[in-house]
């Protein structure tokens, strides 16, 4: 993540680097979480054999993530369970 091409990358598709001061992982830590997630979760059990399968895999997990799979620290609640709880 810290490649000089990787760098170069980032605003040609439209993301924004985001990187803490070297040592400090806080700032990453819930998508690292999330992408864990979705590698053990989402990819690994399936032999995923193109580019369209792997996308579609994604935003599969993605909305099952978000609307189908309770979160310990969220109160056994969805992300969209908890965030619409909060708009209350």
């Amino acid at each position: 993540y810290t490649s000089f091409d990787y760098h170069d990358m980032l605003p040609k598709v439209g993301a924004q680097i985001s990187m803490s001061r070297r040592g400090n992982c806080y700032d990453n830590a819930s998508m690292e979480s999330f992408f864990s997630h979705l590698k053990t979760e989402g990819l690994y059990p399936y032999d995923i054999r193109s580019i369209e399968e792997a996308q579609r895999r994604i935003e599969e997990y993605i909305y099952f993530y978000n609307h189908r799979r309770p979160q310990r620290r969220l109160n056994k609640l969805t992300p969209v369970q908890y965030q619409s709880q909060l708009a209350k």
